[in-house]
C-alpha cells in the first residue's frame, strides 16, 4: 500500500531532522559555570536498582562526577548505592516522591534510571529544578509521556541545560560513521529496512502480586515498562528509525503471549511499518528460551548498497561505496561510558542543542505504535494513536509517597 500523508504533529513531537539525528560529535571542552573540562560535577541518582547502581559506578570511574545524592522507592537500594559512594544519610531519599527532595539540593545534574513510566514526570521536574538531565531509554511508555519528554528537551535547550538520552548504539563510532555515509547517499535510494530483536527468556514468572512487588519487578508490568517492545526491543527500532529518518505513518501488528502467563507482558511482536518517505520496515521481537542467541540487528537495503548493524557484533556497508566498519566491542558498557563523557563535555562546553531528544521521541513513538498495533491485531495509524493519547497508569495503591 502507498503510505498516506504524514500526520500533522506538534513541532515538539518530532523535532528530528537529518542534522539533529546525525549530530553526535564529541564535544570540545570549554569553560562554563566557572568549571573547566576537568571539573567534577555533583550529580544525583534517581533509581538505584540494578542498572542504576551499575551506571553510578561508571559515572564515578570517569573522575568527572561526584555522586552527591540518591533516591529510590526502596531503602535497601539507596543504602547500597549510598554506602558504595559515601553519600551521607541525609542525602538518601525513599518513597515515590523522594526524588523531589533530591531535586531541591544544589546539584549540577541528575541521572534517571527508574522504571520508564516515571521518566516523563521526573525529567520535567528535573528541568524545572534547573538540573542537567541524563536519562535511560526508553523515555516513556505511552504517547503523552513521549510528548512530555519532547517538551522537556525543548525547555532544557531554552533554559541552557543539557538533556541526554542514553542509547548506546548512537554513541558507537562505527554506527555513527555508517549512518553518516547513509545520509550522504552511499546506499543510494533506500528500498526497505529490517530490524530484529530475538532475546533469551526474560522470565516466565507470574506477574507481581502487590504494588511494592510491581515496583521491584516492574519489567513484567506493562504500565511501568511499556511491554518489552518498548522497554528492550526499542534498541532495534531506534537504529531502524535512525536509518529511515522519517516519521512512521502506520503499523500492522501481530503478537501475543504464548509463554508468559495472563496479566504479564507479551513475549512476541511482529510489526510491519510504513514511513512517511515510503520506506517499509519489517520488525520482529521475541523472547523464548535462555539458549537463544541474543541479537539487536538492523539491515537496510538500498539501490547501491546494503547496511548491517548489530549491537553485539559488527557494523558495515557493502555495495558501490563499501564501508569496512568493524566490531562494536562491548557496546553495552562502552556506549554508556561515551554518553557519560559527552554529557560532561556538553555541560562544560555549554552545548544545549540536545540532539538525542528528537530521535528518542521518534523511536519511542514508533515502538508504542507497534505495541498498540500488536494489541489490536491489525492496522493503526500514528495520527490515530496520538489523537487517542492513551496514558498508561499502573496500580500503585498502597505504596508510600
Amino acid at each position: 500500500m502507498k503510505p498516506t500523508a504524514p500526520p500533522s504533529l506538534p513541532r515538539r513531537t518530532f523535532l528530528a531532522t537529518t542534522a539533529a539525528a546525525a549530530t553526535f560529535s564529541v564535544l570540545r571542552p570549554a569553560t562554563v559555570f566557572s568549571a573547566d573540562a576537568n571539573s567534577r560535577l555533583a550529580i544525583g541518582l534517581i533509581g538505584c536498582g540494578g542498572r542504576g547502581a551499575w551506571i553510578a559506578e561508571l559515572f564515578a570511574k570517569t573522575g568527572k562526577y561526584r555522586l552527591a545524592a540518591c533516591a529510590d522507592y526502596f531503602q535497601d537500594r539507596v543504602d547500597t548505592v549510598g554506602n558504595k559512594h559515601g553519600i551521607e544519610s541525609a542525602r538518601r531519599f525513599t518513597g515515590l516522591s523522594g526524588y523531589k527532595r533530591l531535586l531541591e539540593l544544589p546539584l549540577d545534574a541528575v541521572v534517571i534510571e527508574t522504571p520508564p513510566y516515571f521518566h516523563p514526570q521526573q525529567c520535567a521536574d528535573a528541568v524545572d529544578a534547573g538540573k542537567h538531565v541524563f536519562v535511560a531509554k526508553p523515555i516513556a511508555v505511552d504517547v503523552p509521556g513521549c510528548l512530555s519528554i519532547g517538551e522537556s528537551g525543548r525547555r532544557a535547550t531554552e533554559t541552557q541545560r543539557v538533556f541526554l538520552v542514553d542509547f548506546q548504539t548512537r554513541a558507537n563510532g562505527h554506527f555513527r560513521e555508517a549512518l553518516a555515509r547513509i545520509r550522504r547517499g552511499d546506499l543510494g535510494r533506500l528500498v526497505m529496512v529490517e530490524a530484529h530483536y530475538p532475546w533469551s527468556s526474560g522470565g516466565r514468572d507470574l506477574p507481581p502480586a502487590n504494588p511494592e512487588e510491581r515496583l521491584r519487578r516492574w519489567y513484567h508490568v506493562k504500565a511501568l515498562s511499556g511491554d518489552f517492545i518498548v522497554e528492550q526491543a526499542i534498541h532495534a527500532l531506534d537504529v531502524a528509525t535512525w536509518v529511515i529518518d522519517a516519521d512512521p505513518v502506520r503499523a500492522l501488528g501481530l503478537g501475543g503471549q504464548r509463554l508468559r502467563p495472563p496479566g504479564s507482558i507479551w513475549d512476541h511482536f511482529s510489526v510491519n511499518y510504513a514511513f512517511a518517505n515510503g520506506v517499509p520496515l519489517s520488525f520482529t521481537c521475541v523472547q523464548t528460551i535462555p539458549e537463544m542467541r541474543d541479537e539487536i540487528t538492523c539491515r537496510a537495503y538500498g539501490a547501491e548498497g546494503y547496511f548491517f548493524g548489530d549491537y553485539f557484533s559488527e557494523v558495515w556497508i557493502r555495495g558501490n561505496e563499501p564501508y569496512k566498519g568493524g566490531s562494536v566491542g562491548n557496546l553495552y558498557t562502552d556506549g554508556t561510558v561515551t554518553n557519560i563523557l559527552e554529557f560532561h563535555a556538553a555541560i562544560v562546553a555549554g552545548r544545549y542543542d540536545n540532539p538525542t531528544v528528537a530521535p528518542s521521541v521518534r523511536s519511542n513513538l514508533t515502538a508504542v505504535l507497534g505495541r498498540e498495533a500488536g494489541y489490536l491485531g491489525g492496522e493503526l495509524t500514528l495520527s490515530d494513536l496520538i489523537k487517542k493519547g492513551e496514558k498508561l497508569e499502573p496500580d500503585l495503591r498502597g505504596v508510600k509517597a
